[in-house]
């Protein structure tokens, strides 16, 4: 985005401009081991939390200029849009993932409210293995659920988790997705000829969640993966895209929205669901009168501004 080679997928689907979009997690360990990860066998899992609590604040301050150091060097890149070195300073955006299981972190609910005094929105992922951390969740700008397989037996194999009731807990988090009234999205990550089947067992899991978006992503063959995986396991964007078409075969209430084939990813909307942008200042405008967001309020049409 500052070389002006265009932004990544997030901004292409909902609007997130990239150069002020930080990624980061509230916990660095996971419950599950999942094939497909970057993350090296040397990464914490754990099922509980360990160690000291940090202060919202705290976290936020010190990952805002962690942040801003790693783009630092991008004053003086002969190639940067000048009027954008100004405004990487200024973060407008938070993608909780990156690495670990940001919902964990004792105090998510705490922090993502303080995100959004902070006028900072806020995409948490979740591999839906802590219902009860889930269903203290307030607020949130777009949360993601990652079901990475259509069944049990698979999820078993691809995810490899720690709780022994892992499906069970999908299944709970799922239901507390659709009813949460703010924006929901599904993250399906398809690794070729191994999660790309039994298209039925993935409508019966989405349709459960419900969600009003859908991402079909191709998993890369990066990092600790590729112990586990084979670079042909990793799909194209085309690969990604037939997939897409199969599904849609299978649940015909969503509809292809955009794709970004560097990412390779699809998008897809619930028919009649929100808009695919956000209206950013419509949604701190109700979480900060203490108000729950409601999808449609603050959904538009058209890009909106920070």
């Amino acid at each position: 985005m500052l070389t002006q080679k265009g932004g990544c997928y997030k901004f292409l689907f909902y609007g997130i401009r990239s150069h002020q979009c930080m990624q980061m997690t509230t916990s660095m360990f996971c419950a599950n081991r999942c094939t497909f990860c970057w993350r090296g066998d040397k990464a914490p899992v754990s099922r509980d939390w360990y160690g000291p609590i940090d202060e919202p604040s705290v976290i936020i301050n010190e990952a805002t200029q962690a942040h801003l150091k790693l783009l630092c060097g991008y004053s003086g890149h002969p190639k940067v849009n000048k009027a954008m070195i100004e405004q990487y300073k200024d973060v407008k955006h938070v993608a909780l993932s990156l690495t670990g299981e940001p919902i964990t972190y004792p105090l998510i609910d705490e922090i993502l409210s303080e995100f959004h005094k902070r006028r900072v929105s806020t995409f948490l992922v979740t591999n839906a293995q802590y219902p009860e951390a889930l269903r203290k969740i307030r607020n949130c700008t777009q949360l993601y659920i990652s079901v990475d397989a259509p069944n049990k037996e698979l999820i078993k194999d691809v995810d490899r988790p720690l709780f022994p009731d892992y499906y069970e807990r999908l299944l709970e988090c799922l239901d507390i997705l659709k009813e949460k009234p703010f924006r929901t999205c599904i993250r399906l990550t398809i690794v070729k000829g191994v999660n790309d089947t039994d298209l039925d067992g993935y409508e019966k899991l989405i349709e459960r969640g419900a969600p009003d978006f859908i991402e079909v992503k191709g998993y890369m063959h990066v990092g600790a993966s590729r112990d586990y995986l084979e670079r042909h396991n990793m799909p194209l964007h085309d690969e990604v895209k037939t997939f897409t078409d199969e599904l849609l075969d299978v649940f015909t209430n969503y509809e292809v929205i955009a794709e970004h084939g560097p990412s390779r990813v699809v998008c897809l909307r619930r028919k009649g669901g929100p808009k695919r942008y956000i209206d950013f200042h419509k949604f701190f405008d109700i979480v900060n009168d203490d108000n729950i967001a409601e999808a449609s309020e603050y959904s538009s049409d058209r890009m909106m501004p920070n």
